[in-house]
């Protein structure tokens, strides 16, 4: 958006655009960074309406005519810069100034430039005229208010705004919900008693309360077509993002459940539809037993670069226990012993987790026993069962471990039972151990393409070696652009390429080094990368989430084509229902996303955005992160479409059991958006505990009264 300088504010009558070579030169002559912010939504000339004085359309036209010139652009955008990226565009001097000091002309000149102002919405709406009629009808008015809000955010406001503060009434952009009528209540307002302009709001505008519940009502429609309705005495959704783990255990779902969440999340990048069915399965059976509604959220892998699989570890766990300093054991390794899947109680919590098949081993232990077994390295080792508890047709054990014992699947166990029979049975489904590279800052990483990894490398013998499946990479870097890994944990530079490897210098990682395994994320912000839409993966994956899922998350929208497509797709299913949440994690997505919106509201499907942070942060800078946020919520809003919060909400307190308080503080300002989202982690019931606490707890102080601040 091209600001406009404050000091030039509004100066005359007349509202206008420039052209597009004229405003392509103006963005050349500030800076580069401008090229990375610009939001452009194309309109054509402008042609006025009557204003609110009376003026006639074919007069106003003509001023307008006398504003652009003979040199004028049969086509002109608006466009978006951050504010400290202003561009200073000339207006007509205007024969009546905001600094005067008599009241009666300080009010009129504020009437005639919210009159000027308003003839600028009303001809980017009739200029878009064409693109609105194509929206789906339950989208029309959004889609209008939508286009409303950017041609206000196409100007500098701020000194007009201080200009209605100073007469008593509210900020033109305070309501994003319906920016139209904001600004014809202002004008009304003025317009009917210029001479008590200081009265409030409330008592000169009685129907603000009225309308302002209006537009509560149409956001939370648009809210509950997407989310589902909230549950009693909630007012943000929170979505928790689940993988394989939701199958192994019986009370999983039911306890994150119960902690508030009220979408699940699956991630199609990860694990196959039978382990998605599984549990899409358990959600309804247990949303259902609860009584707690709960829809169930896809997201399509996209296009994403991510690193190859690697060759997963052995299939062994250490059990140990606590040892102080000096190496001397403080306290024995808890071990949850017990059939396959089955979970300790909520208030247990082990160091590890043995697993048995055999009912019969079990039913013959008690407390007391002891069971012997020799861990992978030979050495024999003991637990003794110190506790019991019964767990659905099942028993299950706490055993303590006082040595050091490495064990894998098939692992014998033998004790002593009943009548001093002899018990036997075997470890199963002990996980393999994660495969990764410990990346220091120096060292060389090479990624090969997929399928080459087991070839030793001759241009670098010895350097890391990780491959990437994506043929994007290999044909698109160059040397000397930066790559990141893992959302930005690990950073380096390009120093070679070509079409079957990569070598990259690891610029940036952990003092001891950093962790980087399979399918983690690659980023590669200053390449030009001509991504697909939804790849083959996506479509065929789509027919999975069609027939199971509430709702579709579009990873990696980047422009109006990506939308086009995915049209295409819904309606070849006839998909009407299928909620759509558009996944805003590039640059390209962030610059394009108002259009993007306005061809997603093409179709009647619900619509969402989702605000994914990880990869966000990486394609734009860390530095920018907050002020494209804000970007994102404040569009939304306008185009009243529901937002998802996503990305390291909490992250400390799901990974290690202690949230920061930069977490909470971020939790907390997410009660403005629609839904928060959380990622998987040990400690995720914990955290949706944490995070329903935080969104629903209400304010200790008390909201001052507006009439009070006029």
């Amino acid at each position: 958006m091209v600001g406009i300088d404050s000091s030039h504010l509004l100066r005359d009558k007349i509202l206008c655009f420039t052209s597009r070579s004229h405003m392509n030169n103006q963005h050349r002559k500030t800076s580069s960074s401008l090229s990375l912010n610009q939001m452009k939504l194309p309109i054509p000339r402008i042609v006025a309406f009557a204003s609110a004085r009376g003026e006639g359309e074919a007069e106003s036209f003509s001023r307008l005519e006398a504003t652009f010139g003979d040199n004028t652009s049969t086509e002109c955008t608006w466009s978006f810069d951050f504010p400290q990226s202003k561009v200073e565009v000339s207006h007509l001097q205007s024969e009546a100034h905001l600094s005067g000091s008599n009241g009666d002309n300080n009010v009129a000149s504020v009437i005639e430039k919210l009159n000027a102002l308003r003839s600028h919405l009303l001809a980017a709406e009739k200029w878009n005229s064409s693109q609105l009629h194509l929206c789906d009808s339950k989208y029309l008015e959004c889609a209008t208010n939508l286009v409303h809000y950017m041609a206000l955010r196409s100007l500098d406001i701020e000194q007009l705004n201080n200009h209605l503060a100073s007469l008593g009434l509210s900020s033109l952009d305070n309501n994003n919900l319906d920016v139209l009528a904001r600004l014809n209540a202002s004008i009304n307002l003025l317009m009917n008693d210029q001479n008590a302009v200081t009265e409030s709001w409330t008592n000169a505008y009685p129907k603000g309360k009225s309308t302002k519940k209006k537009d509560k009502g149409r956001v939370l429609s648009y809210k509950e077509s997407l989310l589902g309705k909230l549950r009693e005495g909630r007012s943000t959704h929170i979505m928790v993002t689940v993988g394989e783990e939701a199958t192994l255990g019986e009370t999983f779902i039911t306890d994150i459940l119960k902690a508030g969440t009220s979408i699940i999340r699956i991630n199609c990048a990860h694990g196959d539809p039978s382990i998605w069915g599984e549990i899409i399965k358990r959600v309804r059976r247990t949303s259902q037993m609860l009584e707690m509604p709960c829809r169930v959220h896809m997201d399509l892998a996209g296009p994403k670069l991510r690193t190859g699989t690697l060759k997963p570890g052995p299939c062994v766990m250490k059990v140990s226990p606590k040892k102080d300093a000096y190496g001397n054991i403080v306290s024995p390794a808890v071990v949850w012993l017990c059939l396959t899947g089955t979970e300790p109680p909520t208030h247990i919590f082990p160091d590890a987790t043995i697993s048995v098949q055999d009912q019969n081993f079990l039913a013959g232990l008690q407390i007391g026993d002891s069971i012997k077994l020799f861990d992978a390295r030979g050495r024999k080792r003991r637990l003794k069962i110190s506790k019991e508890f019964p767990v659905f047709s099942s028993t299950g054990f706490v055993a303590e471990c006082f040595d050091t014992a490495y064990i894998e699947s098939g692992t014998e166990l033998s004790a002593k039972g009943k009548k001093g029979r002899r018990l036997v049975g075997r470890v199963v489904d002990v996980p393999p151990k994660e495969s990764f590279v410990r990346l220091k800052v120096g060292d060389l990483l090479v990624i090969p393409r997929e399928g080459s990894l087991d070839e030793p490398s001759v241009t670098v013998p010895g350097a890391h070696r990780l491959t990437c499946p994506s043929g994007y990479l290999f044909d698109s870097v160059k040397p000397g652009e930066t790559i990141g890994f893992d959302d930005g944990k690990v950073w380096g530079v390009i120093k070679g390429s070509s079409p079957s490897e990569v070598i990259v210098s690891i610029t940036h990682a952990g003092p001891k080094g950093t962790k980087l395994g399979s399918e983690k994320s690659i980023n590669i912000p200053q390449s030009d990368i001509r991504f697909k839409g939804l790849t083959s993966k996506d479509i065929k994956d789509l027919e999975f989430v069609a027939s199971h899922a509430d709702m579709v998350g579009i990873s990696f929208i980047r422009d109006v084509h990506d939308i086009t497509v995915l049209r295409q797709e819904l309606k070849k299913r006839k998909l009407d229902d299928l909620g759509i949440v558009l996944k805003i994690e590039t640059e390209s997505g962030f610059k394009n996303m108002s259009l993007i919106l306005l061809e997603a509201m093409k179709c009647s499907n619900p619509l969402g955005v989702m605000i994914a942070r990880g990869d966000l942060a990486v394609e734009c800078g860390w530095e920018r992160l907050a002020n494209i946020q804000e970007e994102i919520i404040a569009i939304c809003k306008a185009a009243r479409v529901p937002v998802i919060m996503a990305t390291q909400v909490l992250e400390s307190l799901v990974k290690s059991g202690v949230p920061t308080r930069a977490e909470i503080t971020d939790a907390s300002n997410a009660k403005r958006a629609s839904c928060v989202m959380l990622n998987k982690g040990k400690n995720i019931v914990e955290a949706v505990s944490m995070l329903d606490t935080i969104l629903h707890t209400k304010l200790i102080y008390k909201k001052p009264d507006s009439e009070n601040l006029h």
